[in-house]
């Protein structure tokens, strides 16, 4: 095992008419042993920078170690570490015990222990009764074990998985992820893992690396990533259903500084720790949690009122402020309802609800945001958190 550390990494694609930088000046450290994914949009650099760890994409500037040793130039081959990819790659016409046994055969590695080392490894991942069958013969789980098993059998330095959950059915995604958090907690084994989905990052990984057009937003464990979102597009990433944003700017003092929604109509008095940053006059964004949003059904149906009625003067609550809304789609998920709202003012935002909550289509609510779990933005696409 080794850790795996990355300094001013970048990689820059070039032809006739353009430059496409995939990797900007990216600094990493995984700790030996240590299970980091990488998570972000498709095209935001996190395969390209797997591949250059692995040593299949050439580095245009920085360094990459493994342990103690720059692996710039070294072939992939010498890096000793195993990559599981998104298509398992596995040989078709080979049976399971072959295509296992295949990394220790080039190596000349006596036939006994191979044998050994292929029961060993099968059994630990409960394919030892598929040994026999050939990849065609196998479910996509199957097959995923097996691609899982090819890696870890000669107990590389270093584990690097592309997608590898992406082709399977939701159910089993689940519970393969769980799998190989179980796995990695008895091996021990440095691990990268590249995926898109930020639910399997937030339940695989130990630490998360966001990215975005070939930055890094923010390096930090799971929770910390969902609770102290370092800027909006983090914020609006990690969370499902995402984060609700409302655009707005603060007035007030130091003694009583409030936000005021530019379209939403909602007053929110804020607690003292935005003091330092937050300014009044200052344009923001205002993010909530839909699981921090209340929903509470209006007994006063809003639309029997003649005429377009314009939006009730939000009410201030012991923590936070109301706010007119009407449901435009209930989703119900057995532990909880997710409620699509919209304010007077054309905000969409979700909510998360108790199952029993009796909630339609047009149904006039009022909306309390809890002002202990707000989070405050620059009002830029991308704007930086205000601590």
């Amino acid at each position: 095992m080794a850790s795996v550390t990355l300094e001013s990494v970048s990689k820059i694609y070039r032809d006739r008419k353009r430059v496409v930088r995939a990797v900007e000046t990216l600094d990493l450290q995984v700790a030996d042993g240590g299970f980091v994914v990488l998570v972000g949009p498709s095209g935001c650099g996190k395969t390209t920078t797997l591949r250059m760890i692995a040593g299949l994409e050439e580095v245009t500037t920085g360094t990459i170690r493994i342990g103690d040793r720059v692996v710039n130039e070294v072939a992939p081959r010498d890096r000793d570490i195993a990559m599981v990819f998104q298509n398992y790659a596995l040989y078709p016409h080979m049976t399971v015990f072959k295509n296992m046994a295949f990394a220790l055969k080039i190596r000349r590695t006596p036939r006994d222990e191979i044998r050994r080392k292929v029961h060993e490894v099968a059994t630990l991942l409960g394919i030892d009764h598929l040994l026999d069958r050939k990849p065609k013969d196998l479910s996509g789980g199957e097959r995923q074990r097996v691609a899982v098993g090819r890696a870890i059998i000669r107990r590389p330095r270093a584990f690097l998985f592309d997608e590898p959950l992406s082709n399977l059915d939701a159910k089993l995604r689940v519970h393969m992820r769980a799998e190989l958090k179980a796995l990695h907690q008895k091996l021990k084994t440095t691990s990268i893992y590249v995926t898109h989905d930020q639910e399997e990052a937030m339940t695989l990984g130990d630490t998360l690396v966001i990215m975005k057009s070939g930055l890094v937003q923010q390096v930090g464990a799971p929770m910390e990533l969902y609770n102290r979102p370092a800027n909006r597009f983090v914020a609006g990433f990690i969370g499902t259903p995402a984060m609700n944003f409302l655009t707005g700017t603060l007035e007030g003092d130091a003694a009583g500084l409030r936000f005021v929604g530019r379209e939403s109509n909602l007053i929110l008095t804020l607690n003292g720790r935005y003091h330092a940053e937050a300014t009044p006059g200052r344009s923001v964004v205002l993010g909530c949690r839909p699981e921090h949003i209340t929903v509470t059904a209006d007994p006063q149906d809003r639309k029997a009122a003649p005429g377009p009625p314009g939006p009730p003067p939000p009410t201030a609550t012991e923590n936070g402020a109301s706010l007119p809304a009407r449901v435009r789609v209930v989703e119900p998920l057995g532990d909880c309802l997710h409620v699509h709202l919209t304010t007077p003012g054309g905000d969409d935002l979700i909510a998360r609800v108790p199952p029993a909550q009796p909630l339609g289509p047009d149904d006039p609510v009022t909306l309390a945001l809890d002002r202990d779990h707000v989070h405050l933005f620059d009002d830029t696409p991308d704007g930086s958190r205000l601590t």
